[in-house]
C-alpha cells in the first residue's frame, strides 16, 4: 500500500482489509477508497532457482519433522486412479470406503454412499502410497455423515447427482442424460421404494446440502460421528488392506452411465 496525492493505492489488498487499515490508522475521515487493484503470482518451480538460504535454514527442522510423518509408505496401489465424472476409479474407491465405514456406527454398511468428485483434489498413482498422497487427495476436514432418507427423497438425491453429471457413488447405479437428467436409478440392484427408508453414507459437507445435493436436507435422521474424517477413514482402510497383504484396487462398473 502506498500514498499518492492523498489517495491510497493498493495491490493485493482487499477493500475490506484496506478499510480496516484506514480505520485503525486514524485516517477514516481524511481518506476514501478510490480504487482496488490486484494481480496473481504463479507459484511454480521457478521460485526455487534462487533459494533464500536463511529461510531454508530456519524451516529445516520443521521440514524434517513433517517429512518424517508424510513420507513413510503405508500401502501400494495396483493402478493409477483419478477422480472424474460421470464415474472414475478413485471416486468409486472413496465411495466404497465411505459406505463400509458406516458399519462402525450403524452395525452394517450403508445402503449406498455418495462423495463429491470435486473434493478429491489429486490422483492416486500406481505404486507406493504415503501419508502425503492421502493428504493431497483428501486435503479437507470433511467427516462421515449417515443420513436417513425416505425413498422419494433418495430419488431426488439421484436427480441431484444426475444434474451434477455424476458423483462418486457406491452400491448404486444411475442412467443419466448428457444434459443432466435422471433416466433410472437403482440401489443394491433394486428400484428405489418411495416409502422405504435408506441410510446414505456421505460427507458432512454434502449432508448440509452443498454442491447442490439439496435432497440431503430432507433427511429424517443424521449421524455425524465426532472425529470420523474421510481422510482418517481412508488412511485406516489402506493400512488394513496392507496388513492383509492386499494392494489398493478399484474398477469401473457402470455405476453411472450417460445415455
Amino acid at each position: 500500500m502506498r500514498i499518492m496525492n492523498k489517495k491510497y493505492f493498493v495491490n493485493g489488498l482487499s477493500a475490506t482489509m484496506l478499510a480496516a487499515v484506514l480505520l485503525f490508522s486514524g485516517c477514516k475521515s481524511a481518506y476514501r477508497l478510490v480504487a482496488v487493484e490486484g494481480s496473481k503470482t504463479e507459484i511454480s518451480s521457478k521460485w526455487d532457482r534462487n533459494p533464500n538460504e536463511e529461510a531454508i535454514s530456519v524451516l529445516a527442522p520443521y521440514k524434517a519433522q513433517i517429512d518424517s510423518i508424510m513420507t513413510p509408505v503405508i500401502g501400494k496401489s495396483a493402478m493409477d486412479m483419478k477422480a472424474d465424472r460421470p464415474e472414475s476409479l478413485l471416486s468409486n474407491l472413496v465411495a466404497d470406503v465411505l459406505r463400509q465405514a458406516a458399519s462402525n456406527y450403524i452395525g452394517k454398511p450403508a445402503d449406498m454412499a455418495v462423495t463429491n468428485v470435486g473434493g478429491l483434489r489429486s490422483s492416486l498413482s500406481k505404486g507406493n502410497i504415503t501419508f502425503s498422497d492421502v493428504y493431497q487427495i483428501l486435503p479437507f476436514e470433511n467427516s462421515l455423515c449417515i443420513v436417513t432418507l425416505k425413498g422419494s427423497d433418495l430419488q431426488s438425491l439421484m436427480e441431484n447427482i444426475a444434474l451434477a453429471r455424476g458423483e462418486g457413488v457406491s452400491n448404486a447405479r444411475l442412467e443419466i442424460t448428457k444434459d443432466g437428467k435422471l433416466l433410472s436409478a437403482f440401489v443394491d440392484g433394486k428400484s428405489i421404494d418411495p416409502d422405504k427408508t435408506y441410510e446414505v453414507a456421505t460427507l458432512d459437507y454434502l449432508a448440509e446440502g452443498n454442491d447442490k445435493m439439496v435432497a440431503f436436507l430432507k433427511g429424517q435422521k443424521k449421524i455425524c460421528p465426532e472425529g470420523a474424517t474421510m481422510r482418517d477413514i481412508f488412511l485406516e482402510y489402506v493400512k488394513q488392506q496392507t496388513a492383509a497383504g492386499k494392494e489398493i484396487t478399484s474398477s469401473i462398473e457402470g455405476r453411472i452411465v450417460v445415455k
